[in-house]
């Protein structure tokens, strides 16, 4: 009769986190809720499913449509920039509410790598990675800025999707060239320039990256402080990366790049969903939220 107890009130339990999960994945109104870091991980999981969204791949095909619909439906405007460099192809989405130049930017990389060049197993190296940290936590938490920041606090922000940003050291291809057709054609200059990448390791630790415009990675820094994120936005010294920022920096342009490069599955088949958590995807969210109401 125990064992029978037991497993009732076990499975009653289980119902109870499955119905609490399930729940916070359906649409809530805008503004009425914080970043919510399950309903990112889904996004994560969703892109993932995909499969690789290398540069001309159904997968990358039906990630721009499943970005332009969730977008909308957030009450955002989207335009779908599309240019060509080196011979390439790249869709940029931007997302915008008014009819507002850029004040503020918050971008981050949707394409994946089309080589796993980091493998151990040099036979694996021609084959896409999965690209769950490095594209798709990025873009989740793109989305999921769009679904909670207040109309109030939109005008002027613009979100955007860069696409062909991870196909450097390939024959033909180079690093970060969606961010360099935007900035060809911006036709003025924003304030500032968020870009996120690779935020959504386990182990999240964020170090000042040394491009990035050091005012802004200070305000950035004290902000995350503030809110008592300050062991996962280290005040220390860290790489400089070739990032989505840079075309922005060249520019005289405010830009920071919020990145953790210490991740150890970077470019590997084992960039998978597993490797991400949404307490991560959480904080780095918080700290954009915040910022972006103030």
């Amino acid at each position: 009769m125990r064992t029978g107890l037991i497993r009732l009130i076990l499975v009653c339990l289980l119902l109870l986190v499955v119905g609490a999960l399930s729940t916070s994945l359906f649409y809530k109104p805008l503004g009425r809720e914080g970043f919510n870091a399950g309903r990112a991980y889904q996004d994560v999981l969703f892109q993932t499913a995909l499969g690789p969204r290398v540069p001309g791949s159904q997968a990358h095909e039906k990630v721009i449509q499943y970005f332009i619909q969730e977008l909308k439906r957030a009450g955002w405007q989207v335009t779908l920039q599309r240019g060509e460099r080196l011979g390439h192809s790249a869709t940029n989405i931007l997302a915008s509410r008014g009819t507002l130049q850029p004040r503020v930017i918050v971008g981050a990389h949707y394409d994946s790598r089309m080589t796993a060049d980091r493998e151990i197993d040099q036979s694996l190296r021609g084959t896409p990675v999965p690209g769950a940290n490095d594209g798709a936590s990025g873009a989740a938490v793109l989305l999921e800025l769009a679904r909670t920041i207040p109309t109030s606090n939109s005008e002027g922000v613009w979100l955007v999707f860069f696409d062909l940003e991870d196909q450097g050291n390939i024959e033909s291809w180079d690093w970060i060239l969606g961010s360099r057709i935007f900035v060809d054609h911006l036709t003025t200059a924003p304030e500032a320039v968020i870009i996120i990448d690779m935020i959504g390791d386990r182990n999240l630790l964020i170090p000042r990256e040394m491009n990035s415009d050091p005012e802004l990675t200070a305000e950035l820094w004290k902000l995350a402080a503030e809110l008592g994120y300050e062991n996962t936005f280290l005040d220390l010294p860290g790489y400089r990366i070739l990032d989505d920022h840079i075309p922005f920096l060249e520019q005289g342009i405010r830009a920071v790049d919020i990145i953790d490069f210490d991740y150890p599955h970077w470019h590997t088949l084992q960039d998978t969903p597993d490797k991400v958590s949404p307490a991560s995807l959480e904080i780095v969210g918080n700290v954009l939220l915040a910022w972006l109401k103030r």
